[in-house]
């Protein structure tokens, strides 16, 4: 049977936060639905920013009237502070990331806050898991810029581990460790991740690679090397950090599907499906930058995915019980 990893969604929020045009509320919504119809499992939906600050989410609260079509999906909310927090339990999520700066340079340009009092803002969203309303919270916790920034160049890995330590401590459910700039490679992926996940202590850790230097998908193997298995990951490449000068490019959701499929790992994702709504979205979009070389030059005719064989072989075994033996696995 082969191990599963899991791509995280991120192109509704990470993706779309910086586009020029406003994407109506219908056309979100039908593009979470056609993710979940293509295997996507875990979708950030939103982000509860102001909407003077980033305008592309002033429909936030209307878009959660999306999470009952989308049961069986993790559909997250990122928040920028307590009352972002609040807002977004009040609409209806339970899963909610909360994003804090390692990079002092960042963390002032990004929320106009130190790190230390982007820990105190944290520590204060923790505490809704006390009360009624945040009853059944995730909280998972973005470490931005661990492996460098734009504005600060330089992040100390031991401020990276400290800070991880503190919000783990503290109440944090997931670490989703972020090379917010590009700035990462599979060398420093290596070096840093062991000593995270050794702080996380069991909580799943979750990696945030960006492709602006060609690297992403790179990282992402490193990442698997030392044990991750969760990636967020965005449609066609869309996204980047409206604080972080050439932060361009989250990794591809098709090309990493495509690459851990590869791998022999199981996505359960459909990439035809994923390449058809990709093709609606850059149309709805207009000339927002897009990323992606299975898009480009498509899947080889050797392809077969393993989620699809492990269905495939499943089915024609149940008969007989639970199979012995893994399946065949794809030519290569």
């Amino acid at each position: 049977m082969p191990e599963h990893a899991i791509l995280r969604e991120v192109g509704l929020r990470d993706g779309i936060q910086m586009a020029a045009r406003f994407l109506p509320t219908e056309r979100k919504r039908e593009w979470a639905l056609r993710l979940k119809e293509a295997g996507l499992r875990e979708i950030e939906l939103t982000s509860f920013v102001p909407a003077k600050v980033v305008p592309q989410f002033a429909d936030a609260d209307a878009l959660a009237a999306a999470l009952p079509d989308l049961s069986g999906v993790t559909a997250s909310a990122l928040v920028p502070n307590l009352k972002g927090a609040e807002r977004a339990l009040a609409a209806g999520f339970t899963h909610i990331n909360y994003v804090l700066s390692i990079s002092e340079a960042h963390s002032r340009s990004n929320v106009r806050r130190s790190t230390d009092e982007a820990i105190a803002e944290f520590a204060r969203i923790a505490a809704l898991k006390a009360t009624p309303a945040g009853r059944g919270m995730v909280l998972g916790v973005g470490l931005a810029t661990s492996f460098g920034c734009t504005l600060q160049g330089h992040v100390d890995p031991d401020r990276v581990f400290a800070v991880a330590a503190t919000v783990a401590e503290g109440g944090a459910d997931e670490l989703i460790v972020a090379d917010t700039v590009g700035y990462g490679n599979p060398a420093q992926v290596k070096a840093l991740l062991p000593a995270i996940l050794a702080i996380a202590a069991g909580r799943r850790v979750i990696c945030h690679f960006h492709d602006t230097r060609g690297l992403g998908l790179a990282n992402v193997a490193a990442a698997l090397d030392a044990g991750v298995r969760t990636f967020d990951s965005s449609l066609a490449g869309l996204g980047g950090c409206p604080f972080a000068p050439g932060a361009t490019g989250n990794i591809n959701t098709e090309d990493a599907a495509f690459m851990l499929d590869s791998m022999g790992f199981a996505t359960g994702l459909d990439i035809p499906a994923l390449l058809a709504l990709r093709r609606d979205v850059e149309g709805w979009l207009g000339d927002e930058r897009t990323s992606g070389a299975i898009a480009r030059a498509g899947l080889p005719k050797t392809y077969l995915s393993k989620t699809y064989l492990t269905k495939t072989y499943l089915s024609k075994t149940s008969s007989a019980g639970l199979p012995t033996a893994a399946p065949p696995a794809p030519a290569s």
